[in-house]
């Protein structure tokens, strides 16, 4: 079974901007729907975004809309969500996951979804 996996993430000021990365293998692209949920302490997941890899569509949260943008390398067989004027909210471990539904993908995978990575902390300071 192919693993996702998410390196990258880390600690930046309000502002700054992080790039993730997640090695998504290519049969994941033609089965699944994949994207990016959240968690912070205390609070349920939350979809972040989440692309239609045939179509180009994409999802954002409202909450991250014209900040965040998810992005994929099939090539390469990488997912990104490169993220922008970060604020001490979006502080939380991030996944990348694949499901083969859109609205668990969306909802941040509350339900589970059938695959995601082992999470990579974002921390934003004030």
């Amino acid at each position: 079974q192919e693993q996702l996996a998410e390196p990258g993430g880390g600690s930046v000021q309000a502002g700054g901007s992080l790039r993730l990365s997640c090695a998504i293998g290519r049969s994941y692209y033609s089965r699944y729907y994949v994207g990016w949920f959240r968690q912070a302490p205390g609070k349920e997941r939350e979809g972040v975004a989440a692309i239609v890899t045939a179509a180009g569509t994409t999802y954002y949260a409202d909450s991250v809309k014209g900040r965040f943008t998810i992005s994929q390398d099939t090539d390469k067989n990488m997912l990104y969500l490169e993220m922008n004027n970060l604020k001490p909210e979006d502080t939380a471990v991030y996944y990348c996951a694949a499901d083969a539904s859109w609205s668990t993908v969306i909802a941040g995978c509350r339900e589970g979804c059938q695959y995601w990575g082992q999470g990579t902390q974002v921390t934003v300071s004030s």
